[in-house]
């Protein structure tokens, strides 16, 4: 082989081995998209009008571990109950006001701890968290009536589960807390959630 097609060699080895290289890097700090589902109730509240609701929908986000951002998205209907001639809630008579909600939180900066998060009877071990301002917040396709224009409620979003080891989901749990105008529909409770995802890997600040 003479010099000049071992250079054409040389160069080609090292073009492959940067292209390498950096499918790599880019793998090890690509974004992380997230779905799941909410299912939950606001409890009945003297603050909040019309409860109890029953809440349900879907929710998905998208975080960057090397900028330790998130943007999340959540979709859910909600319905209230009838009531007795006596004014009492009355579970047999469902789906009463039904609506809808569509929520929204942009490039939240993500704390890499669970401190703060709803506590569970069967603890979870590790996850993360996030608070923001909603970019989002209606209420039948419209600003929601309870909210401010432009929306001015914060969103607290916890992800957590179990510990990264086998027999074990990382991120296994969500939950929307709310303050500001919107606990005055959603109340100030947390909102219950389940993550599903196409990989067990943990989310976390080193991935």
């Amino acid at each position: 082989m003479n010099s000049r097609n071992l250079t054409s060699a040389a160069r080609m080895l090292l073009f492959v081995s940067l292209v390498s290289t950096t499918c790599i890097s880019a793998e090890e700090h690509r974004p992380v998209h997230l779905t799941g589902l909410i299912n939950d109730y606001v409890p009945l509240l003297a603050t909040v009008k019309g409860s109890p609701y029953e809440m349900h929908g879907q929710w998905s986000m998208d975080v960057d571990p090397e900028r330790g951002t998130a943007s999340f998205s959540a979709d859910m209907t909600m319905s209230s109950f009838g009531k007795t001639s006596t004014g009492a809630v009355d579970p047999t008579q469902p789906l009463q006001a039904p609506h809808t909600h569509h929520i929204k939180v942009t490039n939240a900066q993500i704390t890499w701890t669970m401190d703060g998060c709803p506590a569970y009877a069967t603890p979870t071990q590790m996850g993360f968290q996030f608070s923001k301002t909603v970019s989002l917040l209606t209420g039948n396709g419209s600003n929601g009536g309870f909210e401010t224009t432009p929306p001015s409620s914060v969103l607290q979003v916890c992800v957590t589960g179990g510990l990264d080891i086998p027999f074990s989901v990382p991120n296994s749990n969500i939950t929307l807390t709310f303050t500001g105008p919107a606990n005055g529909h959603f109340g100030p409770q947390a909102i219950h959630g389940v993550v599903r995802e196409s990989s067990t890997d943990p989310i976390r600040k080193d991935r």
